[in-house]
């Protein structure tokens, strides 16, 4: 009974150890300003500047930026970079079969991966959020960089410049005779055009943009799913009513 017993606490903390260790970080709350447009228009500008380099949005049209407020003459002089047709979609110039011999993939469509991307660690917002803000210099990778959200990735990091150079710094710590190594927080090794903070509020705009493009209409669905719930409450009371009084003479 006791073997049995060791075997099994023995077993839950392999499980443990193994879940631990594929959660990785925690992913940090994203800032969720999907109705804010200047935020997106911001999101918008760092997507077609950094993103769409590699990265489709294959479901998205670049006309459908006027629903943030961009006009469709801003939309031809800023950010088509990738078509000359504002009703075109949002499609990368790489070629797939050199995208693949870079980086060993070919980089995946970013359209819904603000919704894929949610897991135990919290939604697909707060991973990119955290994702996009933990690259760091690894000198053994083919790109140069690693990333702490996403260990190994194959993407370098295309916005080094705003956030400049950082090395994450890690704490020995001893568990159950085993030492570990804790990650404790970040050392900045040089500036980048961007403040800490102002890297932090632009990687949230691009974050808000991503979470608006994988589903366009979902403020105007929430606020008319209020609506018609008011609704619905409103016509149960008057046919609740309605019964209580059609059926007052009736024994």
């Amino acid at each position: 009974m006791k073997k049995l017993i060791l075997t099994l606490v023995a077993a839950f903390a392999l499980i443990g150890g193994a879940h631990a260790n594929e959660e990785g970080i925690a992913w940090d709350k994203a800032p969720n300003k999907t109705n804010d447009v200047a935020s997106l228009q911001n999101g918008a500008k760092l997507f077609v500047n950094y993103c769409l380099n590699c990265h489709s949005a294959a479901f998205m049209r670049f006309n459908r930026l006027q629903d943030i407020g961009i006009t469709e003459q801003q939309i031809k002089d800023n950010l088509l970079f990738t078509t000359e047709k504002v009703g075109e979609t949002m499609k990368a110039n790489i070629d797939p079969r050199q995208a693949k011999e870079w980086f060993g993939a070919n980089p995946p469509d970013l359209t819904l991966v603000a919704r894929s991307r949610a897991g135990h660690g919290g939604t697909g917002a707060d991973y990119l959020y955290t994702y996009l803000r933990t690259f760091y210099r690894d000198d053994t990778k083919a790109t140069g960089w690693n990333n702490l959200a996403f260990p190994s990735v194959a993407m370098p990091h295309v916005m080094w410049e705003l956030q400049g150079d950082r090395r994450p710094v890690y704490e020995k710590m001893s568990a159950h005779g085993h030492e570990t190594e804790v990650f404790k927080g970040w050392e900045q090794v040089t500036p980048g055009k961007m403040t800490p903070l102002q890297f932090d509020q632009a990687i949230g705009d691009l974050v808000n943009y991503l979470q608006w493009m994988a589903e366009p209409a979902q403020d105007t669905r929430v606020r008319v799913g209020v609506w018609v719930l008011l609704f619905l409450l409103m016509a149960v009371l008057f046919t609740w009513r309605l019964n209580a009084s059609y059926w007052k003479d009736v024994k």
